[in-house]
This record gives structure tokens, C-alpha cells and sequence, in this order.
């Protein structure tokens, strides 16, 4: 089986390094998603190309594949009539992805409120870097908010 993809090696070993450290993910799963990338069509990559692909075992692409799809970067399919089971990049992980951050932000906001209520002394400097960071994190929310409105 040859490599149903084709790739540009820069772009690839670029997008294995980013997303790895972006997505925290292990160097295979990292190759893995970065090569369903690369799937402009849509056609669909099974597990026994990753396997020959990446020269891994089937327990290592299996493990992988299956962080891909618990962190729902990857989803898979099953042709009709076809035992084999097709893997793409999830075009919805953009927007899942950025979900996350929001609530990230909005978690911090909170406990930031929390640990102002709780403290007893008045700072005025550090009230004053207090809500511009809250200013900030508030005007990234609704920023994002409103992008995520158009995808």
C-alpha cells in the first residue's frame, strides 16, 4: 500500500511539531493528525495505511487513534458495505477547540473573582493589574465568542 495522501514534508514535519506541542499530544498521534490534515477530499484514511505509513505497530496506531478520537480531533466512519473504518480530521475541532478556551478564560475570571472577595487587604496597584488582566480576558471571550458565531 502506498501513501493515498500526498504531503509536503516541511509543512508536515511543521504541523507534527505544532500540534504536538499545541494539542499536547504524543509524537505518533501527532503524525497521525497531521497526516489526516493533508485529506483535502475527504476521502478517508484507514488504520492499516497509518500502520505502513508511519512503519508503527498496530497497538501504537490504535492508542494513538484512540486519543485522537477521545479528544475529539478525529472522527471515523464506516463505508457502506465496508468493514474498514475511515479516518478524517474533525472539521468541528476548530470550534471545539476554541469552546474550550472560552470556558478556560471564564473559569479564571471566576476564580479571580473569588480570590478578590476573599482577600481582606486593599492593593491598589494590584487591583488595578487585576482588572485590566480582567478587562482582557473578558474583551478575548466576546472576541471569540463572536468568531465562533460565524464558523
Amino acid at each position: 500500500m502506498k501513501k493515498s495522501l500526498e504531503i509536503d514534508e516541511k509543512i508536515f514535519q511543521d504541523a507534527v511539531k505544532f500540534y504536538g506541542t499545541v494539542l499536547n499530544l504524543p509524537p505518533l498521534a501527532s503524525k497521525i493528525y497531521s497526516y489526516l490534515i493533508f485529506d483535502f477530499d475527504k476521502v478517508g484514511i484507514t488504520f492499516d495505511e497509518f500502520v505502513e505509513v508511519f512503519s508503527a505497530s498496530k497497538s501504537s496506531v490504535s492508542t494513538s487513534i484512540n486519543l485522537l478520537l477521545n479528544a475529539e480531533l478525529i472522527v471515523d466512519v464506516n463505508k457502506m458495505d465496508e468493514r474498514k473504518r475511515y479516518f478524517f480530521a474533525n472539521d468541528d475541532y476548530k470550534k471545539i477547540r476554541f469552546e474550550k478556551i472560552v470556558q478556560k478564560m471564564q473559569d479564571e475570571l471566576k476564580l479571580l473573582d473569588d480570590l478578590k472577595n476573599f482577600r481582606k487587604t486593599e492593593h491598589k496597584e494590584a487591583d488595578e493589574r487585576f482588572e485590566v488582566y480582567k478587562a482582557l480576558l473578558n474583551k478575548n471571550i466576546k472576541n471569540i465568542q463572536e468568531s465562533l458565531n460565524k464558523l
